[in-house]
Formats: structure tokens, sequence, C-alpha cells
């Protein structure tokens, strides 16, 4: 079963990572100002988790209607992923994968794990 853990960054900011069963981070969020925001965020990733995907890595790619996951090369040429909200805003990100499979398995992994995560505060450690 997954869990979400926000923490605090160096800035003060709230952000959240989405953990697999296993304890590997498949979704990182950005910084939130408040925890209310961020738990905001997560309701959202639970919420969007089950949208379509978009493979911006192929050559005329459909476009999805959000909320999406796109799939994308980053400039390592390392295959990323982003989950979009219903409005199109980016609520987290996945890491680089060498291989497209692999990115493809991340974003499985979300669908299953996000919806019923539970959350862990660890802003007060």
């Amino acid at each position: 079963m997954g869990k979400f853990v926000i923490k605090k960054d160096a800035k003060g900011e709230f952000r959240f990572n989405l953990k697999a069963g296993n304890g590997e981070i498949i979704l990182s969020s950005e910084g939130y100002s408040s925890m209310a925001a961020c738990k905001n965020g997560i309701a959202s990733v639970q919420k969007n988790s089950v949208a379509a995907v978009e493979d911006q890595t192929v050559e005329g790619y459909a476009t999805v209607k959000n909320p999406k996951f796109e799939v994308y090369k980053d400039k390592k040429g390392e295959f990323r992923f982003r989950l979009k909200a219903s409005n199109g805003e980016p609520i987290g990100t996945g890491e680089g994968y060498k291989a497209k499979a692999g990115c493809m398995n991340g974003i499985e992994s979300i669908k299953k794990n996000a919806p019923d995560a539970q959350i862990v505060d660890e802003t007060a450690e």
C-alpha cells in the first residue's frame, strides 16, 4: 500500500512524495506555502490518478484532455511524466527513467497506489 509523505523543505515549503509499498518515490509535488494547500494537492492527485496518458514522445501524438499524465523526454533524454489536474496545473512529477517502460510502470503504480494511500505528516520530526 502506498503512502503520501509530507515534509517541509529548506525554504519552509510543504511538499509531498507518493511512495509505493516498497518505499520507492513514484511522484513528487511542487512546494506549497501551507499544510492545507499541500493536502489539497494530495487530494487532487488521488482524484486525478485515474487520468489518461498523453505520450508526447511519439511523433504526431494525440492530445488528451486534462486531467492527464504527460509522458515526455527531458534534456538528458530520460523519460519523465507529470500529472496535470483538470485545470491544467501540474500537481506532481515522476523521476527520470532510462526506458519508457519504466516511466509507464511509474504511472501504473500511481494509479494503483494513490487513491487509497494514507497520509503521513513528517513535518514535526
